[in-house]
């Protein structure tokens, strides 16, 4: 929050008069930026904003009147989060207590040509898919995913970790002008 001075800017509309005003609302938009105060900040402009990126995150944005002899008015708002963080309610397949032997017994026993005759591309995918997901539900267990590992899809092992971490670092030096750019492409 702060005073972006921007007075030519309508809220309300999402317009601006100016260039660099609407360069800001692009910039604003492009970053999935809110603007929450709705009451002008100083001699009927609204210069002061509040922007998040979460509807839920601020509220009660209201104005407390000058703070000594400036002429803008003071922005009170809360920041409606919980003190806990949120668990995860992601949940990921768990392969590692997977049964792939009742997994590959399952899809054996069934006779796919017969299954499979006289269908269609689309109509022998549903019927293929159908299956599979069902032997999927009854061998393969899920988990409730957690910690930093929920933001992490469920094939990122660590090796895979490892080798991004080796690209990332010759592209910095690249990008700061200390690795040759064939040297980080032979890297990539």
């Amino acid at each position: 929050m702060g005073d972006f001075n921007h007075p030519d800017i309508f809220w309300r509309d999402n317009t601006a008069g100016h260039k660099q005003s609407r360069r800001f609302l692009e910039c604003i938009d492009d970053n999935f930026l809110l603007q929450v105060n709705e009451e002008p900040t100083r001699r009927g402009a609204m210069l002061d904003l509040v922007l998040n990126n979460k509807e839920e995150l601020v509220g009660n944005v209201k104005l407390k009147g000058s703070l000594g002899c400036s002429n803008h008015e003071m922005v009170e708002f809360k920041i409606l989060r919980a003190a806990r963080r949120a668990h995860s309610k992601l949940t990921t397949l768990d392969f590692r207590r997977a049964d792939f032997g009742l997994f590959r017994d399952l899809l054996g026993r069934i006779p796919w040509d017969k299954a499979l005759e006289g269908r269609g591309a689309q109509e022998s995918w549903m019927g293929f898919k159908g299956q599979l997901l069902q032997a999927q539900e009854r061998c393969i267990p899920t988990k409730r995913k957690s910690g930093k590992n929920a933001r992490r899809p469920a094939w990122m092992n660590k090796e895979l970790l490892d080798k991004f971490k080796c690209k990332k670092e010759p592209y910095r030096g690249w990008k700061q002008g200390q690795v040759a750019w064939e040297e980080y492409r032979e890297t990539v």
